[in-house]
């Protein structure tokens, strides 16, 4: 991660990457045109995976009659037959394979022919196997519904490419109501050089390193949307309108939209002939001299325009000149009329005004559009729904969404519905299927003729085979929803003969208040029963599969499997200390012995005995604190930041995809004391290193402690890779709170996995853990006429007191508060198991005189021995007896006195 570890790079054409925190929050008015007046609940839409197991899934084209036609980026053709449900490779193109210089290159697009039911053709955006290298749009025909006859290619349009480095080479295909066919082309230039800014360089030598000779040239075909006529021979004529009329010198008249960097994903409206695109923006994570911060863009061209790349961003941001060679800023390109001095330019040199992105976001939250979150970029733009009744399928999307925009990022897996007032500007926005969705990458998406929605998902890491890569069809429910069939059971495993505790208590209907139909079945032979909350035995040995299934009046159903393994016990592990099983100290090693015992292993085989000891800091602000219990083996927290951001798209544990195995990283760095910080910073700004040429993403969302424990996971794979294990008992220091706050957690995890007995293995589990000496007071269990805060403790009077719940004070002596008092001194006790319990300790504490005004006070405390709940309980003899207390934390003090650690002269010497 850093220069040198990518955690997630933008590389080309690839969507390129770039978390993901969905907030709800509108943007303007009720959505134009729609007369239903609420939003559909997310749980009648359904995702339906049509075809699975993809590899790199590119862009798919619905025919009338529900036939898919979706490709692979390696070359491959489908079929997906709704008749047969069966998916085929129709054929498989002969591509550029990848290498260094031409990774990202392919079969790209696809898109069938306005009239592809009479003349059956179907179009290709890709790059044939051959040099010079370049990108092709062809015609073919389709014979039935699954063979493509070859000798009916009809090259349309060739657009030659620079080959280094996989440098933005994305394309995309639509059509407009008048047949004219659309084709949006990236900007073919390398952006791992320019720091994330707009790539100027006109170094000689470095011709693939200036957008300004192919987005920024109104001479070359890249970095564009292309609007063309299709003609029956093969050829194609350029429609009148487009951004230059025919004959003007210096100028490509297929140009519709230029100054546009990698749009990998664009749609056409056919109602209204607006074009939309996705924009994969530039990298940089701050504004700086050299330009602003990177933008993703929701583009739209209502006529042709130029729309601004490699001279401006988002809405119309600047960018300045800038000297590659010397390194030197000059004068801001101007929006209005943006002048292209590139010696690279063969086109004009005035361009036409900069239009604005519609939608723009950086890698942080955005002000603009704080709905999208934050985290990684990669957007795109999917078709507009127009809601027909006359047509419209009992699954089509319902008409809440016509005339709404589907826009979708493929880092953030989202999918949003936009919403234009009667001019078509931005209105609003809202999530779709946000709770449900389960997107997987979403890379393109389309609209079949009776409404059902159509994705293709690329999967989880980019750039190999992904097993969650498919073709989903999202179906819509307007009436009655099966019910939800959840089996809940504490009894799963044990010895014969074994009773059963089943319930169906957590299941529901949607539906409110129909009455459902119950079915048992447990798996051994016995007959189903239609109980709710029925009790079975399990007489023999062996592993059964118990099914709920629920059916409501209407005959929709749903089922639950729970697994019952009976003949083995669940192996009983247990953790213990000579040390405080509460607290742990200061350069304190903590002294463990685990024990495992188990029915049906009369012997612990050591070898599935695994240990680790895990440190989770607090978060530095107090409102996110909170009571925590842990019951489970806690993950790394740095996993835990690094499953939820973007990381995973381009980095893989233990093997390579766009970036580095994390366990090659661990290995790299896990000796370089330097590397810590040096990686945390890289994470956050971004930038490209020795891992290759693809550029990491900047990360500005993230604050520096939380990049450094993504950083202290990653480096820790390579020490869990030698040492596996703790062993059994022994000692291991304590040294990762050092010179942190005094709010983190150790826990000390063990896991037995047992031989298995009569059915199948289970594992056992037990936790130790450790809290720090400084416990925040709002963080109690439990509290009695108390106002908790998410800073303090307050609102207390006489008799009120708060609860610690297990505490062992061996080696405590001490314990110190840090409170105010307006002006009333008072008794804190401290009290064993009860309020009225045996007291330990006792303050009698003297007002501040201001509750601002806090202070640290420390008394004694006894230790009972064992572990303790600990009441702290307030009195007051006298009125007024209201309001005493205000406290922010109590510290656990080992000192015995203020004089341990000193020499006896030292001792003498206070004495005298």
């Amino acid at each position: 991660m850093s220069g040198q570890f990518k955690l997630c790079t933008r590389i080309l054409p690839a969507l390129i990457i770039v978390g993901s925190t969905l907030i709800m929050q509108g943007c303007g008015n009720q959505p134009t045109k729609s007369k239903s007046t609420k939003a559909p609940e997310d749980n009648r839409f359904t995702k339906t995976i049509l075809s699975n197991d993809l590899n790199e899934p590119m862009e798919l084209a619905v025919a009338g009659n529900g036939s898919v036609y979706f490709i692979e980026r390696s070359g491959k053709l489908y079929h997906y037959d709704p008749a047969t449900q069966a998916t085929k490779v129709v054929y498989t193109f002969p591509v550029l394979p990848d290498t260094k210089e031409g990774f990202g290159n392919g079969l790209l697009g696809v898109t069938l022919d306005p009239g592809f039911e009479k003349n059956h053709y179907i179009y290709f955006y890709y790059t044939p196997n051959k040099l010079p290298a370049a990108q092709q749009v062809s015609r073919f025909t389709m014979e039935g519904k699954d063979s493509l006859l070859l000798s009916s290619e009809k090259v349309l349009l060739t657009i030659p490419l620079e080959l280094e480095v996989s440098a933005h080479t994305g394309g995309s295909l639509d059509w407009d109501r008048d047949g004219n066919l659309f084709i949006s082309t990236g900007d073919n230039t390398v952006p791992f050089a320019s720091n994330g800014y707009a790539p100027l360089d006109t170094i000689p030598g470095r011709i693939t390193f200036d957008a300004e000779r192919s987005a920024g040239n109104t001479n070359d075909l890249r970095g564009k949307v292309l609007r063309i006529h299709p003609e029956v021979d093969g050829s194609y004529t350029v429609p009148a309108g487009n951004l230059f009329p025919k004959g003007t010198a210096g100028t490509r008249p297929e140009i519709y939209a230029m100054g546009c960097r990698n749009p990998y994903r664009m749609s056409v409206d056919t109602a209204t002939g607006i074009v939309y695109w996705g924009e994969v923006g530039p990298d940089a994570g701050q504004d700086s001299d050299q330009g602003p911060r990177g933008y993703d863009e929701i583009n739209q061209a209502k006529k042709p325009g130029n729309f601004g790349w490699p001279f401006v961003v988002g809405d119309n941001k600047v960018y300045p000149q800038y000297d590659f060679a010397t390194k030197t800023i000059g004068a801001p390109f101007k929006a209005e009329a943006p002048v292209n001095n590139s010696p690279h330019n063969t086109g004009l040199k005035v361009l036409p005004p900069a239009q604005k992105a519609m939608i723009w976001y950086p890698y942080d939250s955005s002000s603009v559009f704080p709905q999208l979150g934050n985290g990684g970029r990669c957007a795109m733009a999917g078709p507009v729904y127009h809601y027909n009744k006359a047509t419209v399928s009992p699954t089509g999307l319902p008409e809440w969404y016509d005339n709404a925009l589907f826009i979708y990022d493929w880092m953030r897996n989202w999918v949003f519905a936009v919403r234009l007032d009667s001019q078509y500007n931005f209105k609003s926005m809202e999530p779709f299927m946000k709770t449900n969705g389960d997107f997987r990458r979403p890379v393109d998406m389309a609209i079949g003729k009776g409404g059902d929605l159509y994705i293709l998902e690329y999967g989880s890491v980019y750039g190999i085979d992904n097993d969650d890569a498919r073709l989903v069809r999202i179906s819509y429910n307007g009436g009655n929803r099966a019910p939800v069939a959840a089996i809940t059971t504490i009894d799963t495993a044990g010895a014969a003969p074994m009773k059963v505790n089943f319930s169906s208590k957590e299941s529901y209907d949607f539906d409110e208040g129909q009455t459902l139909k119950y079915e048992w079945n447990f798996g051994d032979a016995t007959a189903a029963v239609t109980d709710p909350s029925p009790v079975h035995t399990y007489e023999k040995n062996g592993v059964y599969h118990a099914i709920l299934k629920i059916t409501d009046p209407e005959g929709a159903s749903s089922t639950d499997t729970v697994t019952i393994r009976v003949g083995n016990t669940v192996p009983v592990v247990k953790i213990t200390t000579t040390d405080n099983s509460t607290f742990y100290f200061d350069n304190s090693p903590l002294h463990y012995a685990v024990t495992v015992t188990d029915n049906e292993d009369p012997a612990i085989n050591n070898e599935q005995l695994m240990i680790g000891l895990h440190y989770i800091p607090r978060s530095k602000s107090k409102a996110e604190k909170g009571h925590q219990l842990i019951t489970t083996v806690p993950a790394h927290p740095g996993k835990v930041l690094m499953e939820g951001s973007d990381c995973k798209a381009c980095h893989q544990l233990d093997k390579a995809s766009v970036g580095p195995a994390f366990t090659q990283v661990a290995k790299r760095y896990e000796k370089d004391p330097k590397a810590p910080a040096y990686l945390a910073n890289k994470i956050i700004k971004g930038g490209g290193g020795v891992w290759g040429e693809h550029s990491m993403a900047a990360h500005p969302q993230l604050s520096v402690d939380d990049a450094g424990q993504i950083v202290k996971y990653i480096l820790s794979l390579a020490t869990q890779q030698a040492a596996g294990s703790l062993p059994a008992s022994g000692a291991v220091a304590l040294k990762d709170h050092l010179g942190k706050e005094k709010y983190g957690n150790y826990v000390l995890a063990a896991t037995y996995t047992d031989g298995g007995g009569n059915a199948s293995p289970l594992s056992g589990n037990a936790l130790l853990l450790l809290r720090s000496l400084r416990v925040q007071a709002e963080d109690a269990d439990s509290v009695q006429n108390i106002s908790r805060s998410s800073e303090f403790l307050g609102s207390i009077h006489n008799k009120s007191f708060f609860v610690f719940r297990n505490i062992d004070l061996k080696g405590i002596h001490k314990v110190t508060y840090r409170y105010s008092s307006l002006d009333k001194d008072a008794i804190l006790e401290i009290h064993t198991g009860s309020v009225s319990g045996p007291v330990i300790s006792k303050l009698a504490y003297k007002a501040t005189g201001n509750w601002n005004k806090f202070i640290e006070v420390t008394v004694p405390v006894q230790d009972p021995g064992g572990k303790n709940d600990l009441y702290f309980v307030f009195s007051k003899a006298q009125q007024p007896d209201q309001h005493l207390f205000t406290l922010d934390w109590l510290e656990f003090n080992p000192e015995s006195d203020n004089l341990r650690g000193y020499c006896l002269n030292c001792f003498l010497t206070i004495l005298r």
